[in-house]
Parts: structure tokens; C-alpha cells; sequence
């Protein structure tokens, strides 16, 4: 059959390509186009990635494409290799990457004129954020309404100003008149040409003041020297101690490449959404002589419009410089030239649900496709890449120092609680007596402390000592949480909730009590055991809503605060001022878990801590409560000596074969029982034997996980690993058309590199 045809790629589980008539009316197609498309019985987004004269799908079954996406540029060969990439390297259909990548707004055809027209936008001048909170009469709520989102954005587009005040085009345009805001219209796919800021003096911000620039160790001009200096793939591994100035050497380098190259966008990575506004407010300040939408952020917690505005940004070049978590790894830019991945050994890049990728190493791959430098910072490399750094494949640059002349790395000091009860010194609710001590020491100083706990919640269990009933979830094989100031016992796996039984429910005894402590129980013990102290918690509970997070670290920074208690939020990337003393409790669980990588990211967990502490010439104090002070992570610890750590867990590693030395591979199967998840695995487990290349790779025994039932479904887990990753890659490519041929389980996933088993 003839004519012009397209194969198509659709959100679907097969990893096949859909072929579609291509209409003779529309715009020549080509790859990376949008459009929609019939699926079934409904219509779809997909996305063209082949385009030819010749269809071997019969006449009759061969459907057209219904509308075409022109107004936005087609997305690039590379970023379609990058997909392509990811789609076979973690085993997933080729629109399953694509499509979910793209922000929701541009999967929905009903939005695209609305998306792709030009855009009117307002600005606040300086005038404006001086005169507006005293010009409007108080009770004029929709004008206040709009006011405060000036002041707290800087800059609101026509249809956000619209749909806060119902006479918001009349307003802004009085306000523009009065010279309070600036009005510009941005076309669709317009560049923003503004140089950027020279990061090797003073920068001046959008309002004429100046931002001070700090001079440089020579630690740090040295790495921003060969990151600048460096053409083509060039694989860095900035490893700097908490408080080294690894931001700065970011910021330099990437002034260095915009100063050469104008037009060069970067790409910018952090962990988790509450570190991006501290990275964007920093990267504004430098570079402001940038046009305002020429930084943007992406990340799951913006709102549609607002990401889909971002994507479309980096996507059409306007946006020179990109932050974002994991999934902005996969962003449309056109013209890249540089990506920085900082705290690069956080697990929160790799992704736990649908495409199961690591952004941390797609990034690597991105670089290496187009030829140009990549950044991994971390005071704790994950032992992957400081095993790339060993093997001479990474370039290793080093900050030995904090930035700060007068700053040094805090003492550490194990607290043991064993002797610290032989010796009958009283405890307050796991607080120990110099623990408490070193508190009240701080407040009366007027320092900072922080007291971290990484498990949210009142207390892990609610029992009855009478008949040892605990509390637990119908639903998960787990027990639920008790969060005392809600009132409610909440599961956090399912999100089941309910509320305190009086009694207990089994033998009726009304003396039911928590047992273990979470930052909740904690918050509660401090302002009791040290008075007059002013406590904040931040975890996930207290940062539900949005900007909640932002509100709360900003009262830390303005000394409004004595102790701030959280959980793993608070432990990284924050630089506090005014923290001299840290308090780590509940350390010891990890050192007793059953994955072998939980003693490399406990150690992590607390050199990252640790660092928050002795930041701005303030001595610094960290006290760690265990029961185990002589083992060897605290020892290593103590030293703030992590190379030693890492190339001891690497020759443990290596002796037991596990990663980086060997690639692995995890399939999990869900069911409605236990037996059939088992079942379903044995089945997989036997169809190995015919595939040729699973020679070289060993499949271990089917087993329950470690929760074994989660929403009322069964679940269980088949560990694959190779030495060689190109065995273990055709193994696996192999073995998912037998996977798909299997029944009798609700769904299964087959994971690639993964980090929790």
C-alpha cells in the first residue's frame, strides 16, 4: 500500500509503533511532530517518529491522523535518541518515555492554540513592590489578591492576572501607567538573545542593586578552570566537603559557557523540589542581566500551565538556563551545552513508578550523545561514580575546604546510650542528657540547632501491653503511623486512614500507648525538655500545601527559629547560618538492613547533616546517638573521612560481586495472593532457559517483599544480575515477549539498575 504515511508512538505498554495515513492537506510531516490521532475508541497524542511512502497494514484497518501540532517545533533527532535510548536501555515502550516526558498541557489538543499563542505578560518594577502593599484599600481582596502574586512571582501572565482578579487587563494597565509594572507581549519560539552576567566581578540584579560575588579558593578556580576549559563529552566529579562552594563553582562554569556561547542552554538537576527555589534565587541573582523567562524550573510541582510554559522555553531555546529534578533530565534543549547534576548520589533520581530510570545516569548517557561536559557534585559520591572517578572515566575535581575562610567541618561526637544508661543518667523521650544540654547551651548563645529524625509521624506503633494487639493496616502487610496532632493512625503506604481506637480493640484495655518516637513525638519532647525554645518541624506532613516548605525554611534563615526538628528535608542542601549544633537520633536501623547499599546511604544521610552545622564561622558541633559507637561507619564519620568508607564498602562490594562490580535487573509481580505472585516469578524465572545470552546472567529465588501486601495486593520479586551489562541487556530484551505471554498476576515491572530491593 502507498501514499504518505507516518508510524506513530503512543503512551501504550507495547513497544510497537502505530502506522497512520497521513493527510495530503496538512503540513509536511516529519519526526517529532505532535498529533492526534484514533486509538481504539478513543483519541490520542502521539508522537511521529518515522515517516515513509510504504504502510503493510491493510487498507481497511489503516486509520488517519486527525489533527497536526505546527505551531510547535518538532522535537530533535537527539532528544528522539535519548528516548529511543531510555525506552530500550529500561525495557519500556518507546511512547511510554516520550509521551509522559512532555508536560500534560501538550497532551491534551484541546490546549495547543491556547499554549502555543503569544504570550502577554506583567512585570513588577521596583516602584511597583515599594507602593502596591500601601496603595490598595484594605478590604479590595481580588486587588490584593493580585498584588501579593506580583510580589511573590515578580511576573504574571495574562491568563494567571485574569483569573485572580476579574478586571485584572484594566488594573495592570493603570498600575503600568502609574510606572509600578512593565507589560511585553513574548511570541511563540522567539530566542531571548541577553548575554549573561559576568560571573567574575559584581553582578548587578534587575533592579540596579549589586549582588557580591565571593572570591574564589583555589580549589575552586582550578575546577571551574578545567570544566570551563573542557570540549566534548567531558565526565566531572566534583566532590567538595558540606560548605565547599560546590554552587559556585556551578554558577562560574556556567558563566564561563554562556559568556563563549550566548546562545548554549544548560541544564541544571537537584534532588527534590524544596531545594529548586534557594537554586533559582541564586541563579537570578548572578545572572540577572538574563531576561526573566531565560531561567526557568521544572519539576512535578508546578502547576500544568505553569510547566508546560517552562518545557516550552527550554524546548524553543528561549531559556538559557533549566532547573529541575529528575524529570527535567528528559527536557527538550535544543542547543545544550553543559548539565550539572548536583547531590548526584540521591535516590530520589532515580524514578520509583512507570519508566523506572536513573536521571543521574541519563544524564551521563545525554552528554556523552552530544558531546559536552556533565557535573556530578556531591560531598558523598554514590560509589557507582566514585568508581567511574577510581577507573579514571570520570575526572575528579576536589574541594577539601568549606568556601567560608573562618568555617571549618563540625566535630562529631557519638553519644553511647548503653553507657549513658549503665551510668543512670536520665533520658527525656530518647533525648539524652548532653544532647539536651548541648540544646539549651545554643539557645542561650542564640544559635541554631537541628535535631534530625528521618521517620514523620507521632510514633511507628500504637500496641496494647496487655494483649500485644498493635495497630496495623487492613490493607498492607504493614503497621500504620500514629500522628497525634491530626488524631488519626495513617498507613504510609496506602494512605488508609482512621482514628485513635479508645481501647484496645482486641481485649478492650484503655491503656494503649505509642511505642518509638517520630518528629512529631519529638517536636512535642523539645519544647518541654528545653523551655522557651522556639521548635519547627518541617517533614512531609508540614509541608503539604504549596509553598509550605519555602514559608517554613524561610523562618530558619531569618533566626526565627531555635531548633528545627525534620526528617531527611532538612538534611541536604540548606545553608544554614546560624545552625552550630546537630542531633541525630534513631541512626542505628540502617545499620541492620537487609540492603546491602543501606550503610552507604546512611552514611550520606549523615555527612549531609552533619554539614549543615558550623556553615558561617560558627563552631560546629554534630552528636550522634547510638548504641553502637565503635563501629565503623560512626568511626568514618567521625573523621569526616569518606574516601576511606568508600573504598572500604567498594572492596566489600567487590568481594561479594555485587554493584558497580555486577549489573542487575528486578522483576516484581502483583497479585491478588501471595502464591500467585510466586507463581507468576517461577514461570518467568523457567523461561530463562531458553534464551541464549542468560548464559551468563543468574537468576536468584522468587521471594515475598520486604512489605508484602500493599492496597490488599500481594507482591513479590526475582533478582536477575550479570557481570557483563551487555548480557544482561539481551537477556532481558528476550525475555519480555515471554513476560507479556504469562497470566495470572495483576501486573508485573521489570527494573533496570535498581536501587531498593
Amino acid at each position: 500500500m502507498t501514499g504518505l504515511f507516518v508510524r506513530v508512538a503512543l503512551d501504550h505498554p507495547l513497544p510497537a509503533l502505530y502506522d497512520y495515513r497521513y493527510p495530503a492537506d496538512a503540513a509536511p510531516p516529519s519526526p517529532g511532530m505532535l498529533v492526534r490521532v484514533p486509538f481504539g475508541r478513543r483519541d490520542a497524542v502521539g508522537l511521529i517518529c518515522e515517516v515513509t511512502a510504504h504502510s503493510d497494514v491493510p487498507a481497511e484497518r489503516l486509520k488517519s491522523v486527525e489533527a497536526v501540532c505546527t505551531a510547535c517545533p518538532p522535537l530533535s533527532e537527539p532528544w528522539l535518541a535519548l528516548a529511543a535510548f531510555a525506552a530500550d536501555y529500561y525495557q519500556r515502550g518507546l511512547g511510554e518515555v516520550a509521551l509522559p516526558a512532555l508536560p500534560q498541557a501538550l497532551r491534551d489538543p484541546s490546549r495547543w492554540a491556547r499554549l502555543l499563542a503569544p504570550q502577554e505578560r506583567y512585570r513588577l518594577l521596583a516602584a511597583g513592590r515599594d507602593a502596591l502593599p500601601d496603595a490598595l484599600p484594605a478590604r479590595a481582596q481580588a486587588l490584593r489578591r493580585l498584588a501579593a502574586a506580583l510580589v511573590e512571582t515578580g511576573e504574571l501572565d495574562l491568563a494567571d492576572a485574569r483569573a485572580l482578579h476579574p478586571k485584572a487587563v484594566a488594573t495592570l494597565d493603570a498600575w503600568r501607567e502609574a510606572g509600578w509594572v512593565e507589560h511585553r507581549v513574548i511570541e511563540f519560539g522567539a530566542a531571548a538573545g541577553s548575554p549573561a552576567a559576568n560571573a567574575a566581578g559584581a553582578a548587578d540584579d534587575a533592579d540596579g542593586i549589586a549582588v557580591s560575588v565571593p572570591t574564589l579558593s583555589d580549589e575552586q578556580a582550578d575546577a571551574v578552570e578545567a570544566i570551563a576549559a573542557a570540549r566534548g563529552f567531558a565526565p566531572f566529579l566534583l566532590h567538595g566537603v558540606t560548605g565547599s562552594g560546590k554552587t559556585e563553582v556551578y554558577l562560574r562554569a556556567l558563566a564561563r559557557l554562556l559568556d563563549r556561547e550566548p546562545d548554549a542552554q544548560a541544564l541544571v538537576l537537584v534532588p527534590e523540589i524544596n531545594l529548586t527555589p534557594q537554586f533559582e534565587a541564586a541563579f537570578r541573582a548572578r545572572f540577572a542581566s538574563l531576561a526573566d523567562d531565560t531561567i526557568v524550573t521544572l519539576h512535578s510541582g508546578l502547576a500544568e500551565g505553569e510547566r508546560a510554559r517552562s518545557w516550552l522555553a527550554a524546548h524553543t531555546g528561549r531559556a538559557r538556563i533549566v532547573l529541575g529534578t529528575r524529570l527535567a533530565v528528559l527536557a527538550s534543549l535544543p542547543r545544550l551545552a553543559m548539565i550539572v547534576v548536583d547531590e548526584e548520589h540521591d535516590p530520589a533520581y532515580k524514578q520509583q513508578e512507570g519508566l523506572r530510570y536513573s536521571a543521574r545516569d541519563l544524564a551521563v548517557w545525554r552528554a556523552k550523545q552530544l558531546g559536552l561536559p556533565v557535573v556530578l557534585g556531591s560531598a558523598t559520591p554514590s560509589l557507582e561514580s566514585w568508581w567511574q572517578s577510581e577507573q579514571g572515566r570520570y575526572r575528579r575535581l576536589t574541594l577539601s575546604r568549606r568556601a567560608v575562610a573562618d568555617a571549618v567541618l563540625p566535630a562529631v561526637r557519638l553519644i553511647d546510650l548503653e553507657e549513658e544508661r549503665r551510668r543512670g543518667r536520665a533520658s527525656f523521650e530518647g533525648l539524652s542528657g548532653p544532647l539536651v544540654a548541648a540544646l539549651k547551651a545554643r539557645v542561650e548563645r542564640g544559635e541554631q540547632s537541628l535535631v534530625f529524625l528521618n521517620r514523620r509521624g507521632y510514633a511507628p506503633v500504637l500496641s496494647c501491653d496487655a494483649c500485644g494487639w498493635v495497630a496495623g493496616c487492613p490493607r498492607c502487610s504493614a503497621y500504620v503511623v500514629l500522628h497525634k496532632p491530626e488524631r488519626t493512625l495513617r498507613c504510609h503506604h496506602c494512605g488508609w486512614e482512621s482514628r485513635i481506637p479508645r481501647a484496645c480493640p482486641d481485649c478492650g484495655n484503655v491503656d494503649i500507648a505509642p511505642m518509638g518516637r517520630g518528629t512529631q513525638r519529638v517536636e512535642e519532647a523539645l519544647a518541654t525538655a528545653v523551655p522557651g525554645a522556639r521548635v519547627l518541624r518541617i517533614d512531609a506532613d508540614s509541608t503539604r500545601r504549596k509553598g509550605s516548605a519555602q514559608a517554613l525554611f524561610s523562618d530558619v534563615h531569618a533566626g526565627e527559629v531555635d531548633i528545627l526538628v525534620g526528617t531527611q528535608m532538612i538534611a541536604k542542601g540548606h545553608d544554614f547560618q546560624r545552625v552550630s549544633l546537630v542531633g541525630v537520633l534513631n541512626a542505628d536501623n540502617a545499620l541492620f538492613s537487609h540492603d546491602f547499599r543501606a550503610g552507604e546511604r546512611l552514611f550520606a544521610q549523615l555527612m549531609q547533616v552533619s554539614g549543615r552545622a558550623g556553615r558561617a564561622g560558627l563552631p560546629g558541633e554534630v552528636l550522634v546517638q547510638t548504641r553502637y559507637p565503635r563501629h565503623a561507619l560512626y568511626h568514618a564519620l567521625a573523621r569526616h573521612d569518606y574516601i576511606g568508607f568508600a573504598n572500604a564498602q567498594l572492596a566489600e562490594r567487590r568481594d561479594a560481586h555485587l554493584p558497580p562490580f555486577v549489573y542487575q535487573a528486578l522483576l516484581r509481580a502483583e497479585g491478588r495472593t501471595l502464591e500467585a505472585a510466586l507463581a507468576f516469578l517461577q514461570q518467568a524465572a523457567d523461561a530463562l532457559a531458553g534464551i541464549p545470552a542468560a548464559e551468563r546472567v543468574t537468576a536468584y529465588d522468587a521471594v515475598p517483599m520486604t512489605i508484602v501486601k500493599v492496597m490488599n495486593v500481594h507482591r513479590a520479586q526475582l533478582l536477575v544480575e550479570s557481570a557483563s551489562r551487555a548480557a544482561l541487556q539481551a537477556t532481558l530484551r528476550e525475555w519480555q515477549p515471554a513476560l507479556r505471554a504469562l497470566r495470572g498476576v495483576l501486573r508485573w515491572n521489570l527494573e533496570v539498575d535498581p536501587l531498593d530491593i
